[in-house]
């Protein structure tokens, strides 16, 4: 790879990790004054949802702000690998648990019942684009590109590791 190419890409992906994280940070800062307007048990069902959520966009952070160190060098080392293979596995469940907590502590009125259920899917979103199938597009290209399902970057690497492991066959 071209050094300019890696520098564009190194770039891009500092703001995607910086983004990712910012993110969560503001879904965190902002669930308890969401929560100040839920009655009963919304406030949880709230947490609920956002927990996962901020969980998969620090993974996402994370994972951007680590790939720098690679992009067009190496292969993603081995124990991030191994890291994010676990993550993979685990999101899941994060998500079936957060879903039935949110059902345990279903919000009373419609305003938070649409807020925690759009909570939820935007991190259920974020775990699909970052380990399933790419969703994030730009707005004016997202339909068609989307449409093609597209192997995420970070699925990306963690198949080419694999691939270069000799150990693998």
């Amino acid at each position: 790879m071209a050094p300019e190419r890696r520098e564009e890409l190194r770039r891009t992906y500092l703001s995607l990790g910086v983004g990712e994280l910012a993110s969560a940070g503001v879904f965190t800062l902002a669930a308890p004054s969401v929560g100040n307007h839920l009655s009963g048990p919304g406030r949880w069902a709230l947490w609920a949802a956002v927990v996962p959520l901020v969980v998969v966009l620090l993974q996402g952070g994370c994972y951007w702000l680590a790939a720098r160190s690679w992009v067009g060098v190496s292969p993603m080392p081995p124990r991030l690998v191994s890291t994010y293979r676990a993550f993979a596995a685990i999101n899941p469940v994060l998500f079936a648990a957060a879903g039935a907590a949110v059902v345990a502590w279903w919000p009373e009125d419609v305003l938070g019942r649409t807020v925690v259920v759009l909570a939820w899917l935007f991190g259920v979103a974020e775990y699909l684009n970052y380990y399933v199938v790419r969703l994030a597009y730009p707005a004016r290209t997202w339909l068609r590109l989307v449409r093609q399902w597209r192997v995420p970057r970070l699925v990306a690497d963690l198949r080419a590791h694999r691939s270069s492991d000799p150990r693998v066959p």
